[in-house]
């Protein structure tokens, strides 16, 4: 998710980049108020190496294997903080998305096709969608159905069978608009979903929702689903999106980007823009293809852009392979950042990008992206362990132990804590607050002192291995762990992230 809030490097997550910024300067400033390489000072990463809350609602069906879509069968859930956005009956396996950008009127003009497994019966389906757009045609399996836009919620008339599969196709067009977000993090001012520039680009951002505001969604995280993006613009404007761009085509003055995503990607990791845009290509050791995109008229490599190549190095050493065909960073005009899938996206600031934001949205490809939480809860997953990881690498800049940075976040952790509630129990009005960076990082220190080294970079390296592509929440890491290092962590983790208060270090 977005940056965490940080003062001079250190926090942030998966609106990734900007927030994490902005969080750890508010976090500092209630602070004030009150290759097999081993990395030098940290051990050895590449060695081998029960909480109590409501249960999420699960889909009615177990997901049926094989298909041309396999690998995104999901188990759907409602979620337990936003219950209200996404719908377990609904296991999305394909987007196709056709988006025709018009800068001159701010319209969107879009046909989609949407492959989906339904997990019960139901005579209805439920999306999400966003009523600024209007739908012009909508059929199900090729045949037209009725249907309903009620404020963000799509509902169409026709029948579904559990596990049977479907094929929603629907025409629209209007000027989206973002949602509101239930966070007060300065970088989430501008809502969630998708934005418009002064000078007509486009961006979109969407921790933890706000996909509904440009296309039609099960906008839940433990709904995976490949994607295929066609983006037309007027050049010399062009389309990004996530994964691979398979084909560029420039033609009467219309550009055409077509984008593939290789492996199935939450919504909220999905990213489209719209704007000027120049690329470069970088590669890192390993081989893994890198590009950066960015305004046409400024510097290639804006801010730390350039060291993604290294950031990616120094992340393999500690956690493997990167886990995807490619990664790219989308910078855009505005103040946070994200670790959207294969293409972070990066707001065009000083903190958003800083070599530190770029390594924690790295890291986030594996803690977010190839392993994801399967409700909003477990957000903590992602950020503190990412957290940690960038702590672990400003620690080795400046030259201090990573004890002596935990130390130096310790300082301030209670108050954020304070402020918007556990990790794991956070306040659903305060999304994306220092409380679920900071307290995790806190914690993956105090277990890395109890177990040891080696176990504690095993640990790191063979969870998101071991979870390539899926989701899962809180019970399930937790009993993992427990297993891996032999250590009976219940009350551990219950203290740490569910506990009102810090625990003592």
């Amino acid at each position: 998710m977005m940056c965490a809030p940080t003062g001079e490097g250190t926090p942030m997550t998966r609106m990734r980049a900007a927030s994490l910024a902005l969080a750890l300067t508010a976090a500092l400033a209630l602070a004030a108020c009150g290759s097999d390489d081993e990395p030098e000072s940290d051990g050895d990463p590449t060695a081998s190496a029960t909480p109590t809350s409501s249960a999420p609602t699960t889909s009615t069906t177990t997901p049926s294997a094989g298909g041309k879509y396999a690998a995104a069968v999901s188990e759907t859930r409602e979620d337990s903080v936003y219950p209200d956005i996404g719908d377990p009956l609904v296991d999305a396996l394909h987007y196709d998305l056709g988006l025709a950008w018009d800068p001159a009127k701010d319209q969107l003009t879009a046909h989609q096709t949407l492959t989906f497994r339904a997990t019960g019966d139901s005579p209805t389906i439920p999306l999400d969608f966003n009523e600024q757009l209007a739908i012009s045609e909508l059929t199900v399996d090729g045949e037209p159905a009725d249907h309903e836009v009620d404020g963000t919620h799509l509902t169409i008339d026709h029948p579904i069978e559990a596990d049977q599969r479907y094929e929603l196709a629907l025409t629209y067009a209007g000027t989206p608009e973002p949602a509101p977000a239930p966070s007060t993090r300065q970088d989430f001012t501008q809502g969630v979903g998708w934005s418009i520039t002064d000078e007509h680009e486009t961006w979109t951002l969407q921790e933890p929702y706000g996909a509904f505001t440009w296309y039609a969604v099960n906008d839940q995280p433990a709904d995976k689903a490949f994607y295929d993006f066609t983006l037309t613009s007027p050049a010399p404007m062009s389309g990004v999106a996530n994964g691979q761009l398979t084909k560029s085509t420039e033609e009467g003055g219309t550009s055409t980007n077509t984008w593939h995503l290789a492996e199935p990607a939450s919504s909220y990791l999905v990213t489209v823009a719209f704007g000027d845009f120049q690329h470069t290509d970088l590669t890192s050791s390993s081989g893994v293809p890198i590009q950066v995109w960015t305004d046409a008229d400024g510097d290639p490599l804006p801010g730390g852009t350039d060291t993604a190549p290294a950031a990616v190095d120094w992340l393999e050493k500690i956690l493997g392979p990167y886990p995807f065909d490619s990664l790219g960073i989308l910078v855009v005009d505005n103040d946070s950042g994200m670790e959207t899938q294969t293409m972070i996206t990066l707001g065009d600031s000083d903190y958003s990008l800083s070599p530190a934001v770029v390594v924690h949205e790295a890291a986030h490809h594996w803690y977010g992206d190839t392993v994801t939480p399967a409700d909003w809860s477990d957000v903590w997953m992602n950020e503190g362990m990412a957290m940690y990881l960038q702590g672990m690498w400003e620690a080795e800049q400046e030259g201090v132990t990573i004890a002596q940075k935990m130390d130096e976040w310790a300082g301030f952790e209670v108050q954020l804590r304070e402020g918007a509630g556990p990790p794991a129990a956070f306040d659903p009005k305060q999304f994306g607050d220092g409380n679920i960076y900071y307290g995790p990082a806190l914690m993956w220190q105090e277990l890395r002192e109890r177990i040891g080294d080696d176990k504690f970079f095993a640990m790191l390296r063979e969870w998101p291995a071991s979870q390539e592509n899926g989701n899962a929440d809180r019970q399930e890491y937790w009993d993992w762990i427990e297993r891996t290092t032999g250590e009976e962590l219940s009350d551990f983790f219950d203290d740490w992230l569910l506990g009102e208060e810090t625990p003592p270090r």
